[in-house]
């Protein structure tokens, strides 16, 4: 009877710890987790009164379906900024102005997001002496930039760029590089404060690594954050060989992500009649994220309202790249340097990343649909560029013409067309058709249903896609292998935050054998 009459006041009392932990958090500006530890605790002391904590205990937090895993402090809205619809907030100073520390659904309690670099593989380890040890192979590649359109290049266990290199901060790690390229390298460990001996630059700290030869770097890791490694033979960089090195901290960062994604930016100059990266050029004319080129680039697909974090690395030999984000507002929180302070986020929708940088960022993803993200660059956004000559400047003239008989070319009218009013080039280019079997391979992958029938012609190059979608339609393109008609996702999206009434459906797209 006495617990009874003491549960309004115990509330009152829980109340003011809550409000005043969260005032302590806001003045500090580290986000709602102190709050959120607190109101978890006290509903923990509550389910204990009530006869509840055995049932608490009998399912663990990752039994438990996301929405029943939400913090209590987690809302729709923060102080004019809402998770599900574009807004701004009602105080640049406020600590949730454009989503800034606004949380998302996945508890520090979890642990850190796992990484995923889209196309490229992981790195495996296994624990020996007290180190966790992987084993990295320098090594020709062939690497698919395109359906059918594979290049030779450098790599690391069979992929450019190399595999992901996932760890812990306060891990020790052996890494054994063993040479398989038909010349020494060396590998550095770009950004790790680490031994000078296993810097990996070049003669400086080290003899080379010679072809069939191995050498072992081991060392221990206080870093945390975006990290890469790559060979120290400059040519060796110009042919592609770089891999991410993701360091996750020991205390998660606040506010914890939902998802963590990395797309690593290179170009390579190989003319249109060769696989093999001229690695002298100073111009560039194929240009890859993760090493596949727009639109085999694969879209990054998350949850509407899921707090997103995206690393973004430049391992150009020579070309900065303006990444540009359609749809959101994104807070920079770290450089390949360390985390920054949350003082010194900056708000921005497009991000200038240097050669040999990265840059995170992180926002809330609040509106739904399908945005391009892609560098600015104007020549970025185009696939194996050459010059405008020959038949693919006459006017409704297709190259293919011109390819069925390469020892006599038929007659062509050397002068512009008439109808060519506009000074410059025609911009649409000629024999540029996607075949069947191309456009099947485009297709075929579960991040591209239900988008637009003709998305492949907007997405080339230095781009690919964030996919936002409603939780139905999530599970639907991810989670389940259900046929999905093309633009079918994309209309509902239309339909339901949209104006359906001024949506006009693709047309049909023919391929190049029908």
């Amino acid at each position: 009877m006495q617990d009874h009459q003491d549960a309004p006041k115990n509330r009152i009392v829980d109340r003011r710890r809550f409000l005043a932990a969260s005032t302590t958090v806001a003045a500090t500006g580290s986000s709602l987790l102190a709050a959120q530890q607190v109101v978890s605790q006290d509903a923990q002391n509550e389910a204990a009164k009530d006869g509840r904590q055995g049932s608490h205990q009998e399912t663990s937090s990752s039994d438990k379906p996301p929405a029943e895993r939400r913090e209590p402090a987690i809302r729709d809205e923060y102080d004019g900024f809402h998770r599900y619809r574009p807004s701004r907030g009602n105080d640049p100073d406020s600590d949730f102005y454009l989503g800034k520390l606004v949380p998302g659904f996945r508890s520090a309690s979890e642990g850190p997001a796992p990484f995923i670099a889209p196309d490229l593989p992981k790195l495996p380890w296994k624990m020996v002496r007290g180190a966790k040890e992987f084993h990295l192979v320098p090594m020709p590649v062939k690497q698919e930039f395109l359906p059918g359109v594979k290049m030779n290049l450098y790599g690391y266990n069979g992929s450019c760029p190399g595999p992901t290199i996932e760890v812990n901060q306060g891990d020790r790690v052996r890494i054994v590089v063993t040479n398989e390229l038909p010349e020494e390298t060396f590998v550095h460990w770009h950004g790790f404060e680490l031994p000078v001996q296993y810097d990996g630059a070049a003669t400086l700290t080290q003899n080379p690594i010679l072809p069939g030869k191995s050498m072992v770097f081991e060392f221990d890791i206080h870093e945390s954050g975006t990290f890469f490694y790559h060979s120290h033979v400059a040519m060796q960089e110009a042919f592609g060989q770089v891999g991410w090195f993701i360091v996750h901290p020991k205390k998660v960062f606040d506010p914890p992500v939902d998802r963590d994604f990395g797309l690593l930016f290179q170009n390579f100059f190989i003319p249109p009649t060769q696989t093999i990266s001229d690695s002298w050029s100073m111009d560039w004319n194929w240009h890859v994220i993760n090493g596949k080129s727009g639109p085999y680039t694969t879209p990054l697909v998350v949850k509407h309202g899921e707090r997103v974090r995206i690393r973004l690395l430049d391992f150009s030999p020579m070309q900065h790249h303006p990444i540009h984000l359609h749809g959101h507002t994104f807070w920079v929180t770290g450089h390949e340097g360390a985390r920054i302070p949350k003082q010194a986020w900056i708000p921005r929708n497009t991000e200038l990343i240097a050669v040999a940088q990265a840059s995170d960022f992180e926002f809330i993803a609040n509106n739904p649909g399908d945005w391009i993200f892609h560098c600015h660059m104007v020549h970025h956004m185009m696939n194996h560029m050459v010059k405008h000559v020959g038949p693919r400047m006459r006017n409704e003239a297709s190259v293919d013409t011109f390819l069925t008989n390469l020892q006599n070319r038929p007659k062509t009218n050397l002068t512009s067309a008439e109808n060519l009013t506009a000074p410059g080039y025609p911009q649409t280019m000629q024999g540029m058709h996607m075949s069947a079997e191309f456009m099947e391979k485009i297709w075929s992958r579960r991040e591209v249903q239900g988008m637009r029938a003709n998305y492949a012609m907007a997405v080339k190059g230095l781009m690919t896609v964030l996919r936002v979608l409603p939780e139905d339609l999530y599970h639907r393109v991810m989670e389940t292998d259900e046929p999905i008609e093309k633009g079918e996702i994309f209309a509902e999206i239309v339909r339901r935050f949209g104006n359906p009434a001024h949506y006009e459906p693709a047309p049909h797209m023919p391929m190049h054998n029908e």
